[in-house]
């Protein structure tokens, strides 16, 4: 008598529909639509610059920033293999000292334990550090959708909250935003701010340091993300470069953190690497000006309630992928976006995530899937890159990202069934695997000299070509093809010329080196 368990099931990616890693737009559709905005333009040309060149800067300081990335990469690597046991590691220190530690399968799930933990408390207001887990689940719009109203405190979620808008960037959410744009912001939606108001940097962080000054002494309830969770002695961290990370995470009576299960680490001595590759990956600082750290609870010091929300939603999908798991190594340094040419030009919005850039042009997918539901708007995120390679170069844990979205590439085509594309490989090998029918192909093709203009390009191909065409010129063929000119006497001389050159170059060099003995 045999037990058949049944098959294994692959580990859910996040549920579709809810929370904020699907557009309602293909990429293509959202970029061409974003470039028409020549202000959002130069104001990402503008800002991705100055980063870039702060970051060259400081990491050029370090003799060994290499090996940093290869230790950075080799933690990450090594957390993935172990990220079971790290859990229950993490769970179990958290607990001992104080905290209280919530499983969440997706984001429906986090939100619900977050409201409930707030519920709890008796508040309606809630105030809240960065957090890219609780904007891909939507916790915000969930909160205020059952009367319960959050407040962003960092200065560029502030800005993206009071405006409607949604964030574009990992580390600068408002980076679409001039200057006069959030006066004009600030102006409009916070309550007694000076109507003189102008657009100067420091005056306009005045500003909405007096709106959430009483945010900050009045709320009694924080939810905050986390950079860094230590499984080793059940620590959480923050980086942040403003203070109210600070402020949300010591004077509340309740502090809620949610965290993706990614971000734990083995060791507290990891920390060492990770606070030197995400400042100056990031922000091009050599430290952050404000790095949190706590444990659990401490009687009379901070909240005196901390409940940590540890978020799956498509991460142990993630990482059952042997080829994607790569991408939970990420750290959110949004270094890949400042150097993604692409990004510069289309901006975050296009990506309809949470996760824009390479990395979310590879993380989106990973958590939520590609094949939802039919023409889903994420199966076009992997063909979101030029595949140069700055990705790569600039992550500081060696994400290869762009061998990642070659895979994605691959698994999309594989699951689109018959296409055009598809038909006219098959046929271009039908033709390349017969020699026969690939002579007669080049010598037909030799008949698009004609409608070649004087520059010897085709500016215009015939459907479904034309779609190359729109964008790029096409060179006319040569007169013959390269099999034509080697069999002629002219190609055949040429052969011969230049293998007697070459034995030449090889006669001189041994003796030259005969020589110099």
């Amino acid at each position: 008598m045999s037990t058949f368990l049944g098959m294994p099931a692959a580990p859910p990616r996040s549920p579709y529909g809810t929370g904020n890693l699907r557009g309602d737009r293909t990429f293509p559709e959202a970029a061409r639509h974003e470039l028409r905005d020549e202000q959002l333009r130069r104001n990402l040309g503008r800002a991705t610059r100055t980063i870039r060149a702060k970051r060259l800067h400081v990491t050029g300081e370090l003799p060994d920033w290499e090996p940093l990335r290869d230790a950075g990469s080799a933690v990450k690597t090594d957390t993935m293999n172990r990220l079971p046991e790290l859990l229950e590691e993490l769970e179990r220190n958290v607990t001992e000292r104080g905290g209280t530690v919530h499983w969440a399968r997706d984001g429906v799930e986090a939100n619900e334990i977050v409201t409930r933990l707030i519920r709890e408390t008796g508040s309606s207001d809630v105030i809240k550090v960065k957090s890219m887990a609780t904007q891909e689940i939507g916790l915000n719009e969930h909160l205020e959708a059952v009367g319960i109203t959050p407040y962003e405190t960092d200065l560029a979620e502030l800005i993206v909250q009071l405006a409607d808008d949604r964030p574009s960037h990992i580390l600068v959410p408002a980076i679409h935003r001039n200057r006069d744009e959030i006066r004009q912001i600030f102006l409009d939606r916070i309550p007694g701010v000076d109507p003189d108001l102008d657009n100067v940097p420091a005056h306009l962080a005045a500003a909405a340091r007096a709106y959430l000054r009483e945010k900050f002494m009045t709320t009694r309830v924080a939810v905050s993300g986390a950079n860094f969770g230590i499984a080793e002695t059940g620590t959480l961290a923050v980086v942040e470069s403003e203070g109210n990370g600070r402020m949300c995470l010591t004077l509340p009576d309740t502090l809620i953190t949610v965290m993706g299960i990614e971000k734990v680490l083995p060791r507290y001595q990891d920390l060492e690497v990770f606070l030197q590759l995400l400042p100056r990956s990031s922000t091009g600082e050599r430290m952050n000006p404000y790095t949190s750290l706590w444990t659990g609870v401490t009687p009379g010091d901070g909240p005196q309630n901390f409940h940590l929300v540890l978020l799956d939603n498509g991460r142990t999908a993630a990482l059952a992928d042997t080829i994607g798991r790569e991408a939970l190594n990420c750290i959110r340094c949004s270094a890949c976006l400042n150097v993604c040419p692409v990004y510069e030009r289309a901006g975050g919005h296009a990506y309809g995530s949470t996760y824009p850039g390479p990395i979310g042009a590879v993380l989106t997918p990973q958590l939520a899937g590609m094949h939802a539901a039919k023409d889903d708007p994420n199966s076009s995120l992997p063909y979101a890159s030029s595949l140069c390679g700055a990705c790569f170069d600039a992550c500081p844990v060696k994400i290869d990202i762009p061998s990642m979205l070659v895979e994605l590439r691959h698994q999309h085509t594989e699951r689109s069934g018959t296409t055009a594309e598809k038909l006219a490989m098959k046929a271009a090998a039908g033709v390349m695997s017969r020699t026969g029918l690939y002579t007669a192909a080049q010598k037909a093709a030799a008949l698009g000299r004609v409608v070649g203009g004087r520059d010897a390009t085709i500016s215009r191909l015939p459907a479904p070509l034309s779609g190359w065409s729109d964008s790029r010129d096409t060179a006319a063929p040569p007169k013959r093809s390269f099999r034509s000119w080697l069999a002629s006497a002219e190609g055949a001389e040429t052969m011969r010329a230049a293998a007697e050159e070459g034995a030449r170059h090889i006669a001189e060099e041994t003796h030259d080196t005969e020589e110099g003995r």
